[in-house]
This record gives C-alpha cells, sequence and structure tokens, in this order.
C-alpha cells in the first residue's frame, strides 16, 4: 500500500464522529448499515453524516452500495487489512512478509514466558521484542 493511501485512510479516522462511522461499519460486517440506520445509531444529523460519509468513502475505507432506494455503507476490509499490514510491516525488525494478508507481530513463542536469565540489568533479546 502507498504513503498517501494509508495518510488519506489515518487523516479521515482522525475525526471522532468518522471513526464511530468506522467501527460501526466494521461491526456491521458485509451487510453494513444504511444511512439512516448510521444517523440514528450514532445521533448524527443526516447532513453531517453525509459529510462523513463522503470522506470515508473517498479515503477508501468504506464502499456504498444501492439497494432498492437506500443506499447501504460497509467497511471496506480489504483496505482496513492493508492499512494495518502497512502500519505493523517490519514490527520488530523482522523482514516484511508480502505474501500474508495478516502481519505477524507477535513475540517468538520463547520469548511470552521467558523469566530473566541473565545477570541483573541486562535484558535478553527475546525480553526487548516483548510488546511487539
Amino acid at each position: 500500500m502507498e504513503k498517501k493511501a494509508v495518510l488519506s485512510a489515518l487523516t479521515a479516522l482522525s475525526q471522532e464522529t468518522r471513526l464511530d462511522i468506522f467501527r460501526l461499519l466494521v461491526q456491521a460486517g458485509p451487510e453494513g448499515h444504511s444511512a439512516g440506520a448510521i444517523a440514528e445509531a450514532l445521533g448524527v444529523a443526516p447532513a453531517t453524516l453525509s459529510f462523513h460519509l463522503s470522506n470515508l468513502t473517498h479515503a477508501g475505507l468504506i464502499v456504498q452500495r444501492r439497494e432498492s432506494r437506500s443506499l447501504i455503507y460497509s467497511a471496506d476490509y480489504d483496505r482496513m487489512t492493508a492499512v494495518l499490514g502497512f502500519l505493523s510491516e517490519n514490527c520488530c525488525g523482522r523482514p516484511a512478509n508480502t505474501a500474508a494478508r495478516a502481519p505477524v507481530c507477535a513475540p517468538p513463542p520463547e520469548a511470552v514466558n521467558t523469566e530473566d536469565q541473565g545477570e541483573p540489568g541486562h535484558e535478553t533479546p527475546a525480553r526487548s521484542r516483548r510488546g511487539c
């Protein structure tokens, strides 16, 4: 994913109402919600909602489709995964895994339950990776 696309997505999500809308649509799954259902669930005025939906659509985070007379909005899960992948790429100094759809950033299994085994005040390399 290109840096400009990631910045566009992060800019869109950096506003409270848009973040709430996106999270609601992620929870709704592929079925999504109509604009009216989103407005009701979040207590957002229709004109304000339209502005925020447009911003999220432009950033590629949500998609809209027409069902009868309603516009239905849903999260674009591929774009969401791509943004998360970009953010966690090379986590803990590991090389990027372009074949994986999701980033692998868990510490090595041996590091999870390892107690300090070296001298006091010296972290082992496995301990320093905890939290990745």
